[in-house]
């Protein structure tokens, strides 16, 4: 160890390591929830809220801004406040920094972002990593320094802040976004006292003199013209270039500290190195243990990575390479559309241009675009294009480009063995808790043994209820292996549904070990585990295991949390610690994690722990299974062409496999309608069971389903005749030569129980079952899909009306019990054969919108919801735009039908015209009238080119219901001034704000609308602000239609909100009540709905509708419709962790919080019951 000092060694992701350095120089972090790189800010702001004091003796000031560009916007003006500051942003976020960005370098502000780089939508979105971001900055004047691992975001991070402090000159400081940034590692921590010692304090005195102070005013940012604003852009450049020999002096120091040697590019391998590649980020890893091998081999290979990309220093980066090389390959991870070529492999060239002494053949190639893996066989197969005569140029690896035929040949039997590492995987369902056992588990190892440590987590683009991947590895030297593990040791399946699904068993090496958690016996694995996976189990001499978790779980009270359980029976299973010491550790991690959220918490999981180790079934392999033949697969239905080449190889977890033409057709990022249907994910434990005989027909449970996976329908009494066995009907009340059938999708059910929390019945008419009793009745459900449309015997706009209508909203990735969907569903049974939908980036984009499975569905006409989705920040304003675009083609139909109305071309046409026209704004009819003026127009579009046009534009008949969707993070915060705005235009348009009080979507940071005392992300300590009155600032125009809704507490006065809100001619905003996951309902997510009463009952939620129609009739247009409080306002707080933690942890603050909370409410309460006087 460098200076014989023996350092601290500690577990953390690439995220908590540019925390914690950052946390060191900052005086002040201005925040933005943004993934991946949340994690950064709410470390700090946690910090911040338990007093952990910088290295100037503070804790930084932290402060949320309400969208990137503010946080951007406060960075400016903190920096010229004199104060050091930080923030921590990706993908768009970072993008929308960018104005600010060239002010903060062009007035040389020492401020540093710490970007954990990730991909910039396009045709579509993703959370996961690439530098298409970082490199959309390269031209702001920001000095870019990038790392490889966690330790290097460790040790560069503290260069990136002196750097910037000592050259005046802004960084940005990057790693690869859940690659790195997730990545949890075992690293060496640097200690702040150490860092303050290399910090240049002139240079600090020098900035914090040279802040904007009315002791000595000066005017910084003029208006320039033409004279002389180039001059004065030039003068900068002798700023940049100091900061090469900064940094790489910089550098040494950090290598002085942890004997780790830095410079600006860090070359590896061969001295006499002849085929080099040139990267950054975390590939730069993988490309050192190919090198490694390959020069064990007798090969002459290197790969030079880059830090300081910016501003990139020829003289360091020539010095760095070996005088032998003759061929390079550049990679970037990225793709820029358009261009000659990517950015790094561009500087290259450019640098290599005109040089005498050393002339390599240079190519270019692109790998881990969006997020995608790279492994030592993409790594081999660059150095094998090396190998060739004429290198590819322009080349791909990772994908199968069979389109354009840049890839390279993949070379699949290309595996590095790491005998010392012990790899292992660990797939469980999103929510029940796998992905932080697991953390839990690398923390464990890494922090309390001498052993190295390092975890991976891969999800789909689900809610909690997706697919989780865990990749752990534990090694007794540093790990270096930057993707995700096809070898396996060990693997666990903590859902038993997935044994059918996907190939679990994979790689798993011989002599391995298998846990399954299922309910099954050792018996009845011979009915349910496929034949496949027995085979390999019995081929390959699998340990394998079973045991029961769920059943433990349910037992101790924990419902579908079974990570604990799990974790430690790995612990027992896998040995790579003493059995006993891992539970003393995670029973530690227990009180660590959850213990918060009280003691009866701690004990459960405790007691999950214990169980855990002694509730394992160890299987005895059957000798017959080595002589099994995998089962044929049985004739596979007629599926649409996209449903059998892209959506089930994804749901199989192969989308990897897919080669570029599966895209054709799909280039623009459009996805077909009604996917969700094909996956039948069959994820719950526990499935209802109808029971007709207790049914009141009062279709509740459908009303409130987040999924639709239950519905109730009405059969003629021939098409009960023909239904399945078994099948469950009785009389409809209402329509009484019609039968009644609740129909339940076991398969697309998540499990959450709320249908059966809410039946009213006396005895309940749903109970819910194990799925495994209930997948029988799929046939029931399978049936119910073909009977005839029936007429809707009741009024659509009542609870039970509206449950006769198809939702065009089924099977979404929203989590179980989710408190937004069902608001969704509704609107789209009410109105969605006419709807088009601009939707916020958050929760409902993602439930709404995660390829490739689509929940929004069309009714059997071919109609639904058209959907988009814009940016986060500016879903109003595209909402707006899709309107009046619409609203333009049809005024000029409108106007072709006016002409054609004069023509009298026949009697019948006329008269058809002149009802359209009288009727072309009524919603209720618009598809009615709409569809006999096209009938008409068909019959007779031969006489005149006027009706040709009329029926080519025949789309913009029906008058459209143009609807915003978003939660509160983009209502309340980012996109509140575009809201304002759209709402202000007067315009027809309607807005649903699904409130859950949290930026769901990004973890639960904290937005305007949270309320005092409330624990959330970017508000540890409790919020200390009320929640903004969003309803009271749209009533203020008094022209807007504005109702606050809560599903679970007033089904009628929901439905009513919604009728009136789309009837209105004007701008209308309904602000729906969430409960969500990031709550914390004590109660747990079967009860969310009732979780919504208890907000309205104890007058923490307020329902009323506010209908400016009413002012003409001379009435009030402001209507309460809570009822007076009935629950203690504080006991409804205590449900919730997010309430009840901060008693725990802050209990000298929290009861004052509390009463402030509770203050608010009322106050708010009084302020409605005024307006309804």
């Amino acid at each position: 160890m460098a200076n014989n000092v023996q350092r601290k060694m500690k577990t953390m992701d690439g995220n908590t390591a540019a925390a914690y350095i950052s946390y060191a120089f900052t005086d002040v972090a201005a925040i933005y929830p943004i993934t991946p790189s949340s994690d950064m800010a709410e470390h700090v702001d946690e910090w911040s809220a338990q007093g952990k004091k910088n290295i100037f003796g503070q804790a930084v000031q932290v402060v949320e801004m309400q969208s990137e560009g503010g946080a951007a916007g406060a960075v400016h003006g903190s920096l010229q406040s004199g104060a050091l500051t930080t923030t921590y942003t990706a993908s768009q976020g970072l993008l929308l920094m960018i104005p600010n960005m060239y002010k903060i370098a062009g007035e040389l502000l020492p401020g540093v972002f710490h970007v954990s780089s990730r991909v910039v939508g396009s045709n579509s979105i993703s959370i996961f990593g690439d530098h298409s971001d970082v490199m959309a900055t390269r031209q702001t004047g920001f000095a870019m320094l990038a790392e490889s691992s966690v330790q290097q975001v460790m040790d560069l991070a503290a260069v990136a802040h002196l750097s910037a402090i000592k050259t005046s000159v802004p960084f940005l400081n990057f790693f690869d976004g859940f690659r790195t940034s997730h990545e949890l590692q075992k690293v060496e921590l640097l200690e702040y006292d150490e860092l303050a010692k290399l910090l240049d304090y002139e240079a600090l005195n020098r900035f914090r003199r040279k802040a904007l102070n009315p002791d000595h005013p000066v005017l910084r940012g003029t208006v320039q013209t033409s004279d002389i604003n180039f001059q004065h852009r030039e003068s900068l450049n002798k700023y940049y270039k100091n900061i090469p020999d900064i940094v790489e002096e910089y550098m040494q120091e950090i290598s002085k500290l942890t004997g780790r040697e830095y410079h600006l590019f860090n070359y590896h391998g061969a001295k006499d190195a002849e085929r080099i590649i040139i990267a950054m980020g975390s590939m730069c890893e993988t490309i050192e243990e190919v090198v490694d091998y390959l020069n064990s081999q007798g090969e002459k290979v290197g790969v030079l990575t880059v830090h300081l990309y910016r501003p990139f220093s020829a003289k360091h980066f020539l010095a760095a390479i070996p005088k032998t090389t003759k061929k390079i390959a550049v990679l970037d991870r990225t793709k820029e559309i358009g261009s000659f070529a990517e950015p790094l492999y561009l500087d290259v060239k450019s640098v290599f241009y005109g040089n005498e002494e050393l002339k390599p053949v240079i190519v270019g190639g692109r790998c881990g675009v969006g997020g995608k893996d790279v492994t030592p066989a993409h790594v081999y197969a660059i150095f094998e294009n090396l190998s060739m005569a004429k290198p590819k140029d322009n080349f791909t690896v990772g994908i199968d480009d069979d389109v354009n035929h840049t890839s390279l040949p993949e070379i699949n039997d290309f595996i590095l063995h790491t005998p010392s590492i012990t790899s292992c995987k660990f797939w469980g369902l999103g929510s029940d808790g796998t992905v932080g056992a697991n953390k839990n588990a690398i923390k464990i190892i890494g922090n309390h043994t001498n052993m190295y440590a390092q975890a991976y987590f891969s999800y789909d683009s689900k809610k909690s209820g997706g697919v989780t991947i865990s990749h752990l590895r534990f090694g007794n030297n540093p790990i270096k292996s930057p993707y995700l593990i096809n070898q396996p040791d060990f693997v666990a399946c903590h859902n038993q549904s997935y044994v059918d699904k996907y190939d679990i068993l994979s790689g798993l090496k011989a002599k391995g070990k298998f846990l399954l958690n299922c309910r099954w016996t050792e018996k009845d694995l011979e009915i349910y585990l496929p034949n496949s996976m027995k085979i390999y189990i019995a081929q390959n001499n699998i340990d394998f295991y079973i045991i029961d978790a769920v059943a433990i779980a349910e037992e101790i009270g924990l419902g579908g949390r079974i990570n604990m359980i799990m974790q430690s029976a790995f612990f027992k299973i896998a040995e790579i610690i003493p059995v006993d010491d891992a539970i003393c550790y995670l029973k530690d991690a227990v009180v660590a994690s959850y213990g918060h959220k009280g003691d009866h918490i701690v004990k459960m999981n405790h007691n999950a722990i214990e169980k855990g180790v002694s509730a394992i079934i160890k299987i005895t392999i059957p000798n017959a299974w080595h002589n099994l033949e995998a089962k044929v697969d049985e004739p596979k239905k007629s599926m649409p062409e996209f449903i059998e080449n892209i959506l089930l190889p994804i749901a199989r977890q192969e989308g990897d496999k897919l080669p570029v033409s599966a895209f054709n057709g799909l280039e623009d990022g459009t996805f077909p309608f009604g996917s969700a249907a094909y996956e039948k994910r069959g994820i719950a434990i526990n499935v209802p069971e109808w029971n007709d005989e207790n049914c009141i027909q009062c279709n509740q449970c459908s009303y409130i389903c987040p999924h639709a996976a239950i519905r109730p329908v009405l059969l003629s009494q021939a098409e009960v005749n023909h239904a399945p066995d078994s099948f469950l009907h009785k009389p409809a009340i209402g329509a009484k030569e019609l039968a009644y059938h609740m129909a339940i999708s076991p398969l697309d059910c998540t499990g959450c129980g709320n249908c059966a929390q809410v039946c009213p019945a006396k005895n309940k008419a749903l109970i819910m079952k194990p799925l495994a009793t209930q997948t029988s009745k799929d046939a029931s459900w399978q049936y119910t899909l073909t009977v005839e449309e029936k007429i809707n015997p009741m009024n659509k706009f009542t609870v039970k009306g509206s449950q006769f209508e198809q939702p065009l909203l089924e099977f979404s990735g929203a989590c179980a019990g989710c408190g937004e969907t069902p608001y969704a569903k509704l609107v789209t049974q009410l109105f969605g054969d006419r709807m088009v939908i601009a939707n916020a980036t958050g929760c409902s984009s993602v439930w709404a919108g995660s390829a490739p499975s689509v929940p929004y569905t069309t009714n059997r006409k071919g109609h639904g919801p058209a959907w988009g989705n814009s940016l986060f920040e500016d879903n109003a304003e595209f909402g707006l735009g899709m309107l009046v675009g619409a609203k333009q083609i049809r005024e000029q139909l409108i106007q072709n039908i006016k002409h054609l109305q004069e023509l009298n071309l026949s009697k019948e046409l006329t008269a058809g015209c002149k009802e359209w026209l009288e009727n072309s704004h009524d919603t209720y009819i618009s598809r009615e009238i709409s569809n006999k003026l096209l009938a008409l127009i068909q019959s007779e579009r031969n006489i005149h080119p006027l009706l040709e046009e009329i029926y080519t534009n025949r789309d913009f008949l029906v008058k459209r219901s143009h609807w915003l969707f978003g939660g509160d993070g983009w209502a309340y915060d980012i996109g509140f001034g575009g809201l304002d705005h759209v709402l202000a235009s007067g315009e027809d348009i309607n807005v649903l704000v699904f409130d859950t009080e949290v930026y769901s979507n990004t973890g639960g940071q904290s937005s305007k609308a949270t309320p005092t005392a409330a624990i959330a992300k970017f508000a540890a300590g409790g919020k200390k602000t009320k929640k903004k009155d969003l309803g009271m600032m749209a009533m203020s125009y008094g022209y807007v239609y504005v109702a606050q809704i809560a599903m679970g507490a007033d089904k009628n006065q929901t439905m009513k909100a919604i009728k009136e809100a789309e009837a209105y001619p004007g701008p209308s905003l309904i602000i729906a009540y969430a409960p969500c996951i990031n709550h914390g309902l004590k109660a747990g997510m079967g009860f969310s709905q009732l979780e919504a009463k208890r907000a309205v009952d104890s007058g923490y939620w307020s329902l009323y509708r506010y209908n400016p129609l009413l002012k003409y009739e001379n009435k009030n247009p402001f209507m309460l419709d809570s009822k007076e409080p009935s629950l203690n306002f504080q006991e409804f707080l205590m449900g919730e962790v997010r309430y009840s933690s901060l008693k725990k942890q802050f209990p000298d603050i929290a009861q004052e919080l509390f009463n402030k909370t509770e203050k608010d409410a009322k106050e708010r309460l009084n302020q409605y019951k005024n307006l309804a006087k």
